[in-house]
């Protein structure tokens, strides 16, 4: 049988970044006892007043089809929010509601970019944009986020990575995986360099709340990108939400316009309950945002300060996110051989970032999204592993 092109454009490196993680999970289902800091699902409870809402919009009858972009009151509602936050101005006519960030950053390029484009974003990149580029025919251009610089942009090789056929840039702050919180500075180059080149700005934006070390930067609230900026963002980190699948782009209304038929093709709408349900965290800023983000710069600083003792490792301090990286090539393994050794030694499960690109080859994504002390002995045990794997070498 023959498949359509789209199947091999969405495989890939990107795809194979979840080899371990998906070994942890058959093991698990196999009895094992396995600690899972692979993937950024947050432990804590959503709020409670949103799960009040969402179960009185459901004993409401709330169930039928909603807008298709979005219910008008929600879409209100976020783009007040993006007003409030940014100082720019934002109406529901900016806004689209999708099922989280990554239809959102899905649903974007497919409306920006296609065949012979070229796609400008930093990496190590989150595994998921190589294959959302290439769905779209276009062709994903990496500018290297160094290890040796601290993972920080440079935004002169930003602008001689732009041709004649570049369309669009795309963003992460805080950056997923490499923790990095970007600057107004860099941000406001960027968007310089789209105004003078007419390119899209593509903003993820999805840790928003979870920046810890200094303020983020939405890109909507730069002059320089008025009229060229799409930002994606969902409640799924920041409210510990990620089942909630709530998500949403902001950007000009023409984009909206057609966002309004790729998702009349693809979901018509979100669930109404769920829109409604996260109306009381998208109206107020509440309180559990705020102990959710202590809590990941609290395990930011422990896990660092562990990891910071593993033998012929580096551990890369986060500004924001919830993910830690630890450079594992003075071990002399691999990213994934390494990870790999840690799920059958150690029973933990991470995340090689060999499949995030390049600069991200040697290094291990490690969730926080455990309590401290479980976060606190897993770490222990992954400095065990590399002092085992100093005393007595094992091949790659």
């Amino acid at each position: 049988m023959r498949f359509a092109p789209l199947v091999s454009a969405i495989s890939g490196r990107g795809a194979g970044a979840w080899a371990v993680h998906s070994e942890a999970m058959r093991q698990r289902a196999a009895g094992r006892d396995i600690t899972f800091l692979s993937v950024g699902d947050p432990d804590q409870r959503a709020p409670q007043c949103v799960i009040e809402a969402t179960v009185a919009a459901l004993r409401d009858g709330e169930t039928g089809y909603s807008g298709i972009i979005g219910l008008p009151q929600v879409r209100a509602a976020i783009a007040a929010r993006i007003a409030r936050r940014t100082g720019q101005a934002c109406a529901a006519e900016n806004i689209a509601v999708l099922p989280g960030a990554q239809a959102a950053l899905f649903a974007a390029p497919q409306c920006l970019a296609g065949p012979g484009d070229e796609v400008i974003t930093p990496e190590p990149m989150y595994a998921t944009y190589e294959a959302v580029g290439r769905s779209t025919g276009a062709r994903i251009v990496n500018v290297a986020l160094r290890p040796e610089s601290g993972f920080r942009i440079d935004v002169a090789e930003v602008e001689r990575a732009v041709t004649p056929s570049t369309r669009m840039v795309w963003i992460n702050s805080p950056h997923n995986p490499t923790g990095v919180v970007m600057t107004h500075a860099e941000m406001a180059a960027i968007a310089r360099i789209c105004a003078r080149q007419d390119l899209w700005l593509l903003s993820d934006e999805v840790y928003e709340d979870i920046a810890y070390t200094s303020p983020h930067v939405s890109a909507w609230s730069l002059a320089e990108a008025t009229g060229r900026v799409v930002v994606a963002s969902s409640l799924s980190k920041s409210h510990a939400m990620p089942g909630f699948r709530m998500g949403w782009l902001a950007g000009p209304p023409e984009l909206t316009a057609h966002l309004h038929n790729l998702i009349l093709a693809m979901f018509y709408g979100s669930p109404r309950f769920v829109q409604l349900g996260a109306l009381p965290a998208l109206t107020a800023e509440l309180p559990e945002v705020a102990s959710l983000r202590q809590d990941y710069a609290r395990r930011a600083a422990l896990v660092h300060a562990i990891l910071a003792t593993a033998p012929n490792c580096r551990s890369n301090p986060p500004q924001g996110g919830m993910f830690a990286l630890l450079d594992v090539r003075g071990t002399g393994l691999s990213a994934e051989a390494f990870a790999r050794l840690l799920l059958e030694r150690k029973a933990i499960a991470v995340v090689p970032c060999d499949g995030f690109g390049p600069s991200g080859y040697g290094q291990l994504r490690i969730s926080l999204t455990l309590s401290d002390a479980s976060l606190a002995a897993a770490a222990h045990r992954i400095v065990d592993l590399a002092r085992e794997v100093s005393q007595a070498p094992v091949e790659a």
